[in-house]
């Protein structure tokens, strides 16, 4: 089964704590203080798997962790760093953050490796934090957390060419008569229910890769049906063959056909509905009358569209078309098919800057990306710590901006958790 569609819970690793600690030996009797750092929480990575060509693992495992970074320690000792987490995909996987639709990486590429979510820096021990005035400090910095993100993992199947059409007009036939491979086949409407891929032999020029796409139907742009997900196929392919059931067996009017799904292809994508393509006219073994096929005719050289007349099911034709094909292929260059915004990787939240003050039932609450760093590294019960956080509130503008909000002696105010009662 091929499962090309799934969501994951990721999280890089939380960096570790700087360590409050003071040099004691034998002839010092008040060493300094000696706090080691603590170390990096580990990244998350996503790697290309090339024995993978489908999500199904990820349908048992939702969430992903990476280790954090162990605490700083005496004798300014730095914690270790946590490991890395590299999470394997198949080759043409998608990811996307959940929350945004943003596409964060595509790896599109053999042996391809993309850094997503940085692990959490690790907080500085208390020896960083001594002064000529604060020589013995006892608080040291908290390790930065981890990112927390929901994700999308889209598999694109990675083909050259995409057969596409309705329902049993003969794609899988097709598909099996000029590779090795072997989908399944009958005479009924979704037979295939899910992208098939093969090599074309050889004999007709350079081997390509060509993928057999469940039948279209009218409102597969919309969800109808499996529509998303067979239309999520076609992105990357370089030329499409548009297969048309020009028997008349069934009833069907090809021109209507053709109408209808490149309806669906441009609702889909409009750099998808321009894609190249050649209009597959199949089925000509048992085609009763020409009138349907002579009225497609018509319609193709107006657009100025190739046609090659075909049975699949006799063989007639595929020589002289997948030659042509062949050759087509090597005028279309390969490129970057999905429509994506710049490649993002996360930064961690506590890297922006800022704060703001709100008032909110008669408290004034205060923050932010500053706000969040500071009560990481303060210690509220030791006094020395909180002269730092006193200094601080005025060296980052929070003092001034809480005074211009109105704040009074005796006013509540909290930082994050944290309440404290107003003095200017």
């Amino acid at each position: 089964m091929l499962t090309d569609y799934t969501k994951i819970f990721v999280k890089s690793g939380d960096g570790g704590n700087g360590a409050i600690t003071f040099r004691r030996e034998k002839y010092v009797a008040a060493g300094g203080p000696d706090g080691g750092d603590g170390g990096k929480g580990g990244d998350v990575y996503f790697v290309v798997d090339p024995d993978s060509n489908t999500l199904i693992n990820f349908r048992y495992n939702k969430k992903y962790k990476a280790q954090n970074g162990e605490n700083g320690s005496g004798n300014n000792c730095y914690g270790k760093k946590g490991e890395d987490l590299y999470i394997k995909v198949p080759l043409g996987t998608v990811i996307k953050d959940n929350e945004t639709g943003k596409i964060i990486a595509d790896l599109s590429t053999p042996g391809q490796k993309e850094l997503v979510l940085p692990g959490g820096r690790g907080g500085k021990g208390n020896s960083h934090f001594a002064t000529a005035t604060r020589q013995a400090p006892h608080f040291a910095q908290g390790g930065e957390k981890g990112i927390e993100k929901e994700l999308i993992l889209e598999l694109k199947l990675l083909a050259d060419v995409g057969l596409v059409g309705f329902p049993n007009v003969g794609k899988s036939t097709i598909l099996s008569m000029v590779t090795s491979a072997r989908p399944k086949i009958a005479d009924y409407h979704f037979t295939t229910l899910e992208p098939n891929l093969g090599v074309v032999k050889t004999e007709y020029g350079e081997s390509f890769v060509i993928a057999d796409i469940p039948g279209i139907i009218e409102g597969a742009s919309e969800g109808i049906g499996l529509g998303l997900q067979f239309l999520r196929h076609i992105e990357r392919t370089r030329l499409l063959l548009h297969v048309i059931d020009v028997s008349g067996t069934e009833g069907r009017n090809p021109v209507e056909d053709f109408k209808i799904i490149n309806k669906e292809l441009k609702k889909y994508s409009e750099k998808l509905s321009n894609r190249k393509q050649i209009i597959v006219a199949n089925k000509i073994d048992s085609m009763q009358d020409e009138t349907g096929y002579k009225k497609l005719e018509e319609m193709a050289k107006k657009l100025n569209i190739e046609i090659y007349k075909i049975s699949a099911a006799t063989g007639q034709g595929l020589k002289e078309l997948f030659k042509d094909v062949s050759e087509e292929l090597k005028k279309l260059p390969k490129e970057d098919i999905i429509e994506a915004d710049k490649k993002i990787v996360y930064t961690l939240k506590e890297e922006k800057q800022g704060f703001e003050v709100r008032k909110e039932d008669g408290e004034y609450i205060v923050e932010g990306p500053d706000v969040d760093r500071l009560m990481n590294r303060v210690n509220l019960a030791d006094n020395e710590s909180m002269y730092y956080f006193q200094k601080m509130l005025a060296n980052l503008g929070i003092e001034d901006a809480l005074r211009k909000a109105g704040a009074k002696d005796g006013d509540t105010v909290r930082f994050n958790d944290w309440e404290f009662d107003w003095y200017n």
